[in-house]
């Protein structure tokens, strides 16, 4: 039975499901409807993952997204963008390989922005039923999940979670975190 985690609350994924090693993060989201119709057109959301060392991303070949699907070590593997989130389930999944995890990366943070935000005019607030989830690739069992509930109006990118290694143990950290980043250059330049 998957965990239902709260803003700021961080489980030990190693303790939680014994020989973990590949891990689908799964990320989904809906647009939401005006009060009159829906609003104009698709919502874009784009999922990244940023490989950090020491804290700090300090190659742009330790970004994972639709336009890098696979980082060069092959452990993180972005299975391919989805233009409007439409549909049930994950909209976006990046596949994490956590043997395979280079030893001087200590976390990978997950986001998503917003496509075009700026020209298109669009925020979090037009999005509902975001999430974030880590599932055991072998079993397909969800193993914790979390549901963004606070009003994210105006935000136009998420930080929505993170794995993180400590020692030998790998945890799964829930943030949500709004941030006014207008793409994907603006959120990796937070880890700087």
């Amino acid at each position: 039975m998957a965990i239902n985690l709260s803003k700021g609350q961080k489980i030990n994924l190693s303790k939680e499901k014994q020989g973990l090693d590949k891990i689908i993060v799964g990320l989904g989201w809906d647009a939401a409807k005006k009060r009159f119709g829906i609003f104009g057109q698709d919502i874009d959301c784009d999922a990244s993952a940023i490989l950090l060392r020491d804290g700090k991303f300090v190659n742009k070949k330790d970004l994972v997204y639709f336009g890098n699907l696979k980082h060069k070590s092959g452990a993180v593997k972005h299975c391919g963008d989805n233009l409007t989130g439409n549909g049930n389930g994950d909209d976006e999944q990046i596949i994490v390989e956590l043997s395979k995890v280079p030893n001087d990366v200590d976390r990978i943070v997950f986001v998503v922005n917003i496509y075009e935000c700026l020209s298109r005019k669009q925020h979090f607030g037009m999005v509902k039923n975001a999430f974030i989830r880590v599932v055991d690739q072998n079993t397909q069992g969800e193993i914790c999940r979390y549901n963004l509930s606070e009003d994210y109006a105006g935000c136009t990118a998420m930080i929505m979670g993170e794995v993180s290694r400590e020692g030998n143990e790998w945890h799964f950290h829930a943030l949500g975190q709004g941030t006014n980043d207008a793409g994907i250059g603006d959120l990796v330049n937070r880890f700087n």
